[in-house]
């Protein structure tokens, strides 16, 4: 289960009155002082039970195990240098099947692990009746943190995702799931808010608010209606002692199912990029330059060749609306844009110094997290390595096992970012770690341009020169390196592993 280790409460006080105008005279006018009545069917309080809707759904929920080798310790100390061990780490959540042939949706972070959030080596799904069956992971997207595992095995009772937004604040739910590894468990609640933003940023920051008890390991597990359809993919909570007090979240349902039917077909996600850094429009700005609250999303960048860029949006422009859309809290313009097919020719509004303006825009692919991340690099950002997943590739093993940094390559964008010349290569520092590199002064936005005056454009390169040196026997490598405004210069780095 994802946390949110803060929260803030807030009381908002408010007074109102109505006043109703009397047909025959303008000046007549009443205080309407009656209660608000509901004349529709009482609700009747909870159901009597919930025995008969767990009986029928509870068989096609699992429990998943998962387990990684990680690699702890090793490095310097007074003693000497430890060398590294390796250890089984297991973890866990909930899922549930969505095909009678073994098609079981979870989320992302349920089948990552380590300290760098790699893909896990095996995972294990278990029914309520206790069989268990080894999964395989048809495909996984980061973004909406959704993942979708196979088990081989045929004629399974499956449940139905609901494909319209059909939840209203205030419907009976029930979660069933794995929650502190206790097996299967259910619990009951209301919804409580619909399409809340927490502040996760991005396309997905619309969640289902509830209040039935979700606790770390009910990740990926239902949130099912009355009529036994899911709703809701449990997902996070917020919470100041990591534990549910009552505010947990949920991934819609009608938001999943897109995605779950691409990872089907083997698929990687295709969403709608306008290729600008966006931030919301607050108080003091919406005064500045009187604009009303809660409307529109500033822009703060716009990426050179990309479709903000061709159409004519700039940075500073107030984009009100999209698509036909109004941009809001809880219609953010990263959720718009991303649900639409890249390709389509959508309208644009948008005040550009106080006046309204229209554009035609063509929206564009989505590019990989990967390549958004070197896109928004950010040189004077602290980062460390359990904060953002590292490709598991041998060349990025080799890097941070000598040097103990992660890098990416020195891309116009960064360059620019950067202000270094054109005719600069190397790559560039993006974690440094506290590694021999660090420890030899080295940090992040640092350009490495050579090793042993052999240059290097890619990590590719770096680990290859990497390896040439341990294979000649030394157990130090001389680094090219440039920092932001200054001259190459050499620094000698004891490469470790």
């Amino acid at each position: 289960m994802r946390y949110a280790y803060s929260f803030t409460a807030a009381l908002l006080l408010t007074g109102s009155a109505f006043a109703l105008v009397n047909g025959n005279s303008a000046t007549a006018q009443a205080v309407n002082t009656s209660p608000v009545t509901y004349s529709g069917k009482a609700p009747g309080g909870a159901p009597d039970s919930f025995a008969d809707l767990t009986e029928a759904l509870q068989p096609s929920v699992v429990n998943i195990k998962t387990k990684k080798e990680v690699t702890v310790g090793g490095g310097n100390s007074i003693f000497g240098r430890s060398p590294p061990q390796t250890r089984e780490q297991e973890s866990g959540g909930s899922g549930f099947v969505i095909s009678a042939d073994g098609l079981i949706v979870t989320n992302n972070h349920v089948i990552v692990g380590g300290r760098n959030n790699e893909v896990v080596d095996q995972v294990t799904v278990i029914f309520a009746d206790g069989k268990e069956y080894p999964a395989e992971i048809v495909g996984r997207d980061e973004q909406s943190d959704l993942a979708l595992l196979k088990i081989n095995e045929t004629n399974l009772r499956y449940v139905e995702l609901e494909s319209k937004p059909t939840s209203r604040v205030g419907d009976w739910v029930i979660a069933i799931g794995n929650p502190l590894g206790l097996g299967s468990t259910v619990t009951a609640g209301i919804v409580s808010a619909l399409q809340r933003n927490i502040g996760a940023g991005g396309a997905y920051d619309r969640f289902i608010q509830t209040d039935t008890a979700i606790n770390r390991g009910n990740s990926g597990g239902p949130l099912f209606n009355l009529e036994g359809k899911v709703v809701g993919i449990n997902n996070r909570l917020i919470s100041p002692v990591a534990a549910n007090i009552g505010i947990n979240f949920a991934i819609p349902s009608e938001e999943a199912v897109p995605v779950i039917e691409a990872l089907k077909r083997g698929e990687r996600v295709e969403r709608g990029y306008l290729g600008v850094s966006i931030s919301p429009v607050d108080e003091a700005t919406a005064e500045a330059i009187g604009l009303e609250r809660n409307r529109g999303e500033i822009v703060q960048l716009v990426r050179k060749g990309d479709a903000a860029d061709k159409s004519g949006i700039k940075a500073g422009d107030i984009i009100t609306k999209i698509n036909g859309l109004d941009v809001k809290p809880d219609q953010t313009l990263s959720f718009i844009v991303a649900n639409i097919k890249p390709g389509t020719q959508i309208p644009v509004e948008l005040l550009r110094k106080g006046s309204p303006q229209k554009l035609t825009v063509t929206v564009g692919k989505r590019p990989p997290e990967d390549k958004l991340a070197q896109e928004d690099f950010n040189p004077d950002e602290e980062k460390e390595f359990e904060e953002k997943p590292e490709s598991d590739s041998s060349n990025a093993q080799t890097i941070r096992e000598a040097l103990g940094i992660r890098v990416i390559p020195l891309t116009p964008d960064i360059g620019r970012v950067m202000r270094v010349d054109d005719d600069v290569t190397g790559v560039v520092i993006e974690i440094a770690g506290r590694g021999p590199a660090a420890q030899a002064g080295l940090r992040r936005a640092d350009i490495i341009s050579s090793v042993n005056y052999k240059s290097v454009t890619s990590a590719e390169e770096l680990a290859t020169q990497i390896n040439e040196v341990k294979k000649l026997g030394r157990k130090n490598a001389l680094l090219g390196v440039r920092r932001r405004g200054g001259e190459l210069r050499y620094i000698t780095v004891r490469l470790g592993g």
